[in-house]
């Protein structure tokens, strides 16, 4: 029993050392990869290993033969949980890097959605105050010349259909974020898409005094869904006509380059904030007031860009915006067929 004890200590002294000098190596490492944790701690347990056996074979517990079928047995085993540890750390860094992605995720999707329940409550609650007035100024008879009451009829025709496009883009919004969007490809000419646009726009343009102009080029054939794709263009449009000023130009061009077909909408808004251009995309971002739209232009809860990325990228392309001159330009890339 004595022998036994006095091994143990023996083993203890020439184990803990290593143990400590171990843990003082982990705690400079605390801001490293878990990969670079595992590692120091398969590699201190060996050698706190190792170290016990040759202090007890160093005080004459163990002969030379069986030293050296222990070694070979520390060394192959630590090859061993050396090769599996760095395996498992990468594989538990890579799962705790998903992870605090998730939750990253996770925390801009709920702050998202947050802004947008606070976006379509603002934009929902002007309309319906003003659909009830009008309703009870009719329904009470408080209004009763034509001219008037059919001015009323309109305004209530005017919110209502404001209302049910904003219900139709948070639908649009819902089926891209939950993956229910499904696409219908086919082989689309992208200036017929554009042109079609433009006229449906022509319109909504001319009463606002806003120029609209699409330019002649080679438009591409591109592989997508033409109802997606013009909704689109049209989001684009109705985006750019909104925030140009009366007398002002809103331009479509298009092409192709060495990433596929393209198409630009080009507007005179004054530019956009270097800080904001990074969400103009998001969900219910607006940006400074000066960009807020006007009350009655039809102007939704910021849901229009947020729509155009998903889409976008439901067909494998990108979107982006830049300052250029005296406005801002969307630059869409789709790929294209042939």
């Amino acid at each position: 029993m004595t022998e036994l004890i006095w091994t143990l200590a023996v083993a203890l002294a020439g184990s803990l050392p290593v143990a400590l000098v171990g843990a003082v190596v982990l705690g400079f490492l605390r801001h490293r990869s878990v990969t670079a944790h595992v590692a120091v701690l398969l590699a201190v347990t060996v050698l706190a290993v190792l170290a016990g056996i040759l202090n007890v074979a160093w005080a004459m517990f163990i002969d030379p033969h069986d030293l050296q079928v222990l070694l070979l047995v520390v060394v192959v085993a630590a090859a061993v949980s050396l090769a599996v540890g760095l395996w498992a750390g990468r594989r538990m860094a890579r799962i705790s890097m998903w992870a605090a992605e998730a939750r990253e995720r996770e925390r801009l999707a709920e702050a998202n959605r947050r802004e947008l329940v606070a976006w379509v409550s603002h934009d929902l609650r002007t309309p319906l105050a003003g659909l009830r007035a009008m309703a009870e100024a009719l329904e009470d008879g408080v209004v009763n010349d034509p001219a008037t009451v059919a001015e009323y009829h309109q305004r209530i025709r005017g919110e209502t259909d404001r209302m049910a496009a904003l219900v139709d883009d948070l639908f649009e919004l819902s089926r891209i974020n939950a993956g229910a969007l499904r696409l219908s490809l086919a082989t689309v000419s992208l200036g017929d898409v554009v042109n079609d646009a433009v006229a449906s726009a022509s319109p909504v343009a001319a009463a606002t005094g806003v120029r609209l102009v699409a330019a002649d080029g080679d438009w591409p054939t591109v592989r997508g869904s033409e109802p997606e794709l013009s909704r689109i263009v049209a989001n684009l449009l109705r985006n750019a006509i909104r925030h140009t000023p009366s007398d002002g130009t809103v331009t479509v061009t298009g092409g192709r380059d060495g990433d596929g077909g393209w198409l630009a909408v080009s507007d005179a808004c004054g530019g956009i904030p270097e800080a904001d251009l990074p969400r103009v995309f998001d969900v219910a971002f607006r940006g400074e007031p000066a960009r807020t739209p006007r009350s009655g232009d039809g102007g939704g809860a910021g849901l229009g860009l947020a729509i155009v990325r998903g889409l976008v990228e439901a067909h494998r392309g990108t979107v982006a915006v830049r300052n250029d001159g005296d406005g801002c330009r969307f630059v869409v890339h789709l790929p294209a067929v042939g």
